[in-house]
C-alpha cells in the first residue's frame, strides 16, 4: 500500500541524493559521518517504493 505522494517522493529523492553526496565528501575530510549516507539511502528507498514505514502506524498518507 502506497502512502507517499508525488511531492513527498521528489523531496525524499532530492534530500537522499544530497545526504549521500554530503556523506561521501565529509567522510573523506572527517571520517565519521557515514550515518548521513545511511539516512540518504533510506530516503531513496522510501521514495522508490512510495511507502514509508514510519507513516503506517500513524495512518499518514501524502498521496
Amino acid at each position: 500500500m502506497k502512502n507517499v505522494g508525488r511531492i513527498d517522493r521528489i523531496v525524499r529523492l532530492i534530500l537522499g541524493v544530497l545526504l549521500i553526496a554530503a556523506s561521501v565528501v565529509l567522510q573523506i575530510t572527517t571520517g565519521h559521518l557515514w550515518w548521513m549516507g545511511l539516512i540518504g539511502i533510506v530516503l531513496l528507498g522510501t521514495s522508490a517504493l512510495s511507502f514509508c514505514p514510519l507513516y503506517a502506524p500513524f495512518k499518514i498518507h501524502t498521496n
